[in-house]
C-alpha cells in the first residue's frame, strides 16, 4: 500500500520500494566497509591462505559501488537515473505518469524496467489509468512481477 503520491514514478513504480531509495543495502555497505578498514582485513586477509581472499580487492570495491546505489529524493524530486527517457517523455507531454499516455501498453521507452521489474511496471500503470492515481495509493504496488 503507498502513502505518498508522489513517491509514485512516471514509470508506475512505487519509489518507497526501491532499494535505492529505502539506502538500507548502501547504509549496511557503507558500515560493512567501515568495519573492514578498522579490522584492517586487507592486510588480515593477505595472510589467510584461502583461495576466497584473493578477490578480496574487488569485493571491497563491490561494496563501494553498493554504498553510490543511492536515490537521496524520489524519482519526481529528480532521483532515479538523471538520464530516465520515461521521466523526460511525461515531463515533455505535462503527463502525471505513463498511464495517462494511450501508447503506454506498446511504449518502448519502458522496456527498460522488464529486466529489474518483469511486468510489475504494467501492472501498475494498468491499475492507474484503471483507478487513478487517488485510488491507486490505497492498493497493493508491484515492485517485481514476472506474469
Amino acid at each position: 500500500m503507498c502513502e505518498d503520491k508522489n513517491l509514485v514514478a512516471y514509470c508506475g513504480l512505487y519509489c518507497a520500494a526501491c532499494f535505492a531509495y529505502q539506502g538500507k543495502i548502501a547504509d549496511m555497505a557503507r558500515d560493512l566497509r567501515k568495519e573492514l578498514r578498522a579490522a584492517k582485513m586487507e592486510k588480515t586477509v593477505a595472510g589467510i591462505p584461502f583461495k576466497e581472499f584473493e578477490n578480496y580487492q574487488q569485493c571491497y570495491e563491490v561494496l563501494g559501488a553498493f554504498v553510490k546505489l543511492r536515490c537521496k529524493s524520489a524519482c519526481r524530486g529528480g532521483g532515479g537515473n538523471p538520464f530516465c527517457k520515461i521521466r523526460k517523455c511525461c515531463q515533455k507531454k505535462e503527463l502525471q505518469g505513463c498511464w495517462e499516455c494511450e501508447e503506454f501498453e506498446s511504449c518502448t521507452k519502458l522496456d527498460t524496467l522488464k529486466v529489474n521489474h518483469g511486468i510489475a511496471h504494467i501492472k501498475n500503470l494498468k491499475a492507474l489509468a484503471k483507478k487513478g492515481l487517488d485510488q491507486f495509493i490505497t492498493g497493493k504496488t508491484h515492485w517485481y512481477t514476472e506474469k
